[in-house]
């Protein structure tokens, strides 16, 4: 294949694919946690990350992974006990971490305004090896963490006071969530973008719930519908010379739409498979399909 032959396409697309990865597999967490635009601010503040590491002359992704997990930190301490002028204050988090970003990248020799819109929508042909490198270390920390944690994060992101009683340092892993999304914010601004990220964490993991009901079901699906559409999205962006981080977010609507469209016959044929079952006297399964239809659930209600 014409896209396979050229070594920046072979980068951008491995990029893409850990993008599709971490991105629903953070994201899942956040909705549930009812903080599905938290990614759109730690966004933000990378901004500031991005240019630091062109004032510097290093790497903008490392710079920005130091700043974001700062941010997002900081993020999780004004929610856990920010009282009511904290809205504010993460406001003044927000646009200073933008406003950092674009003072900081103009004041670098090779800076431009130009250069910090690579980082914002995402472009295929500024992915080099190193990033691949560093997208590749953070993206293996990412998933070791939501795999590996996923009935703890699950726990804390369902309820913090059940975690709390049944002993889990729940302290702990709000800000292990709140750093997870920080890195998973710099692994996928190169491909999608600081500003359209947060819809690659949110929309899969939305998408996946129209037809799913358990917390594995949706994480593995997600995760498979943020694959499809980062891939999808970028050789799209090849062939069609279109943005990549935009190409992207729109496909993941578009999938969003079709499942959701999918959701309300899948909750009738249920319905009607239940009342076959119980007609043959079958026992009592699958009740809670048909007493709350995918179509008609809280984003963040999934179960174990």
């Amino acid at each position: 294949m014409e896209i396979l032959q050229t070594a920046f396409m072979q980068r951008a697309l491995i990029a893409a694919v850990l993008v599709g990865i971490t991105a629903p597999a953070v994201g899942i967490y956040l909705v549930q946690r009812r903080q599905a635009l938290m990614g759109d601010g730690i966004g933000h503040v990378a901004m500031t990350g991005v240019g630091l590491g062109f004032l510097l002359s290093t790497s903008a992704i490392w710079t920005a992974t130091l700043v974001s997990v700062a941010g997002a930190v900081t993020m999780e301490l004004i929610r856990a006990y920010g009282r009511t002028r904290g809205d504010i204050a993460l406001a003044m988090l927000f646009y200073g971490g933008m406003a950092g970003g674009v003072l900081l990248i103009n004041l670098a020799p090779n800076g431009s305004n130009g250069s910090l819109s690579t980082y914002l929508f995402g472009s295929l042909s500024t992915v080099s090896p190193a990033d691949v490198t560093a997208i590749s270390l953070l993206a293996a920390f990412v998933v070791l963490v939501t795999v590996g944690l996923r009935r703890q994060l699950f726990a804390v992101s369902q309820d913090e006071e059940f975690a709390r009683v049944t002993g889990l340092p729940v302290r702990a892993l709000n800000l292990l969530i709140a750093v997870t999304a920080a890195v998973t914010v710099t692994v996928a601004m190169r491909v999608v973008g600081l500003l359209l990220v947060s819809a690659l964490m949110v929309v899969p993991v939305a998408a996946a719930q129209q037809i799913t009901r358990s917390f594995v079901v949706t994480f593995v699906l997600s995760v498979v519908i943020g694959t499809a559409v980062t891939l999808a999205g970028t050789v799209t962006s090849y062939y069609q010379d279109v943005p990549p981080g935009a190409t992207i977010v729109l496909i993941a609507i578009g999938v969003f739409v079709v499942l959701t469209a999918l959701a309300a016959p899948l909750a009738r044929r249920r319905a009607r498979a239940l009342r076959a079952a119980e007609a043959a006297g079958a026992p009592d399964v699958a009740a809670p399909d048909v007493d709350v239809p995918a179509a008609r659930r809280a984003p963040g209600d999934v179960t174990v």
